[in-house]
């Protein structure tokens, strides 16, 4: 996202959930959601195959056992 889509983006879901932004705040949040911007983008460009497909159910494993 560049930086008028964020902007966008902040100020629409601010109206949206009716939550008032003080301006000391906006730049703050501009960056986080850059921030988080960016760190979607790196995940996103990781290819995954089918068996990369998260587990349905965690269970634990102790340490230096064998799965």
């Amino acid at each position: 996202m560049n930086a008028e889509q964020i902007e966008t983006y902040v100020d629409a879901a601010a109206a949206a959930l009716d939550l008032p932004l003080a301006p000391e705040h906006r730049p703050g949040v501009l960056r986080y959601f850059a921030l988080a911007a960016d760190m979607a983008a790196l995940t996103e460009a990781v290819a995954l195959a089918p068996h990369d497909e998260s587990a349905l159910r965690f269970e634990p494993v102790a340490p230096g056992a064998q799965s």
